[in-house]
């Protein structure tokens, strides 16, 4: 039972004395829009504000500031701040809530957990306080959930669904955010104190379930909700104090039909990719840091036969796929003091394990060590192969492969099928004259051998299409001569799933479970879901 403390309003002991529940309205609790922009700006003079949107309303808000000279960006965290008098009432708050907290029942989330109980203790302190004017218990609840369960004062960055990674470099430095409209900008974010930074380094680590201090200045860890981090302690291994950076990580996973509404590609290239998918072609995809390997393997991914079993092995756990018969596996890294690594787990054993499991598909979250040969044996005794590479062309990948670590001899690159290269790219709106970076497949090549490789489809800049030459695929000749098609059929049969693409694209099906139910659906009766389509679309089959 939590002990709240006695408080004394006016003489009166409020243990014993019922207080009456306040009903504040929002309204009252913040200023007006355009207040906030003036505090905004009171600090910002020389910026004006390109765009804003709400974190958490109405309490966080995320603002693109641009100096009005330079043009550089700034991200503006507008937090309503909290009055002295809140302050001294959170502080109490917090107080119960680390010192009288009780840890939750075994068959209870903590997170969860502590979150109701952290609104509850809320609750009750509201209620035995009674009525108190200036006082906002929505904005006290929003600060003690942001300290206690979330990521401190860098919870709205992790609410930002167009931030997809955060790094702080050291104290006295502003914390820079990846954001999907204006690439990497600094943020209004600074840790002044050197302890400050260090706590919350503390309790990333802690809350992603690992240990962090002096003697192990390094972590490389997964946080609640799949979000990847990497962090330093102190001044051990980084010159400027504590350091980390979180990549996030995205619950729902983007689909295919992302990628097409996006433009990442086409219908007709998405149709493509879905016979290599259902045939089980190998295949990897290629790209620098931050370009979409890993989204884009996931997109694939999703267009695979319902029936196949499927191993994934990654560093981090990031793919999400619709498929029952999926078996997850991930290393284990040992932090021994001595040069002997008791207890580890790498990629390598994982991959030689997973041909245990007798799988249709072997997928590598991404290829850099000896795993890759192993990879290459088992495609070569016939299973499918998916993996990543970080290459920026196919001869540059190659040569990654054929080199040290990886070693692959050059007999065996063909029997990666095809590669697919994703790049991020500065398009300009034609309308506005804006620029903005986004993601384009740029090129897919199939690889007939060593130093063969077929250029498939190419993306062309100048018009922002995706251009592709069927007539040259070596793959498509091999699945007619698998199926007993001829290449009209097979054309026929691209033309089909180009609509179905289309369709979807039409619908915004968003969900990777809703897209996965009509690829589902199609393998399973084509001829139902393509009628189906061309009715709705009001299109001739083809």
């Amino acid at each position: 039972m939590i002990k709240l403390p006695s408080i004394r309003i006016k003489g009166i002991s409020m243990r014993r004395k019922r207080a009456r529940k306040t009903k504040e309205s929002i309204e009252s609790e913040i200023p007006p829009i355009e207040e906030r922009k003036a505090i905004v700006f009171k600090s910002y003079r020389d910026f004006k504000e390109v765009e804003s949107y709400p974190l958490y309303e109405p309490w966080a808000y995320a603002r693109i500031l641009q100096h009005k000279v330079t043009g550089e960006i700034l991200y503006y965290i507008d937090e309503i701040p909290l009055t002295p008098r809140e302050k001294q009432t959170y502080k109490q708050i917090m107080d119960i809530l680390y010192w009288e907290l009780e840890p939750p029942p075994s068959d209870k989330e903590v997170i969860p957990y502590f979150t109701a109980q952290a609104k509850r203790i809320v609750k009750t302190f509201q209620i035995r306080m009674g009525r108190t004017p200036g006082i906002s218990w929505g904005k006290i609840l929003y600060y003690v959930l942001r300290d206690s369960v979330g990521f401190g004062p860098i919870d709205p960055l992790m609410r930002d669904p167009f931030v997809e990674d955060i790094s702080c470099s050291g104290v006295r430095k502003p914390v820079y955010v990846w954001h999907t409209r204006y690439e990497y900008i600094p943020t209004s974010l600074v840790f002044q104190d050197e302890d400050e930074l260090d706590n919350l380094v503390v309790k990333l680590a802690h809350m992603a379930g690992k240990h962090i201090s002096v003697a192990f200045p390094v972590v490389d860890a997964i946080l609640p909700g799949g979000h990847r981090l990497a962090a330093t302690y102190r001044r051990e291994v980084s010159t400027s104090g504590s350091s980390f950076t979180i990549r996030k990580f995205r619950e729902e996973p983007l689909t295919i039909v992302d990628l097409l509404d996006f433009g990442t590609l086409s219908p007709r290239l998405a149709a493509y990719y879905w016979l290599l998918m259902e045939h089980k072609r190998p295949g990897m995809v290629m790209g620098v840091t931050g370009s979409g390997k890993t989204t884009t393997l996931n997109a694939l991914l999703t267009m695979l036969k319902p029936s196949v079993k499927v191993v994934t092995i990654e560093d981090t756990p990031e793919l999400r796929l619709p498929l029952e018969n999926w078996v997850q596996l991930t290393p284990r890294m040992s932090y021994g003091l001595s040069g002997e690594r008791i207890g580890e787990i790498t990629l390598f054993d994982l991959v030689k394990i997973s041909l245990r499991y007798r799988p249709d598909i072997i997928v590598v979250g991404e290829v850099r060590g000896e795993e890759a040969y192993v990879l290459f044996q088992a495609m070569a005794t016939g299973h499918g192969g998916m993996t990543t590479l970080h290459a920026e062309n196919i001869d540059a990948a190659v040569k990654r492969l054929t080199s040290p670590p990886m070693n692959i001899p050059k007999g065996y690159i063909p029997l990666m099928n095809f590669a697919a290269l994703i790049r991020r790219v500065e398009i300009v709106d034609s309308r506005t004259g804006r620029s903005t970076v986004t993601r384009r497949i740029t090129n897919t090549w199939e690889i007939a051998d060593y130093d063969n490789y077929i250029e498939i489809h190419k993306w062309n800049p100048r018009t922002d299409e995706h251009e592709i030459n069927l007539k040259a695929s070596k793959l498509l000749e091999l699945i007619t001569e698998l199926r007993g098609w001829d290449m009209d059929k097979i054309i026929e049969e691209l033309d089909r799933r180009t609509i179905i693409m289309e369709w979807m694209k039409l619908k915004r099906l968003r969900s990777y479970k809703e897209v996965a139910q009509i690829i589902r659906e199609y393998y399973l009766d084509s001829e139902r879901i393509y009628q189906k389509v061309v009715s709705e679309l009001k299109l001739r089959p083809a």
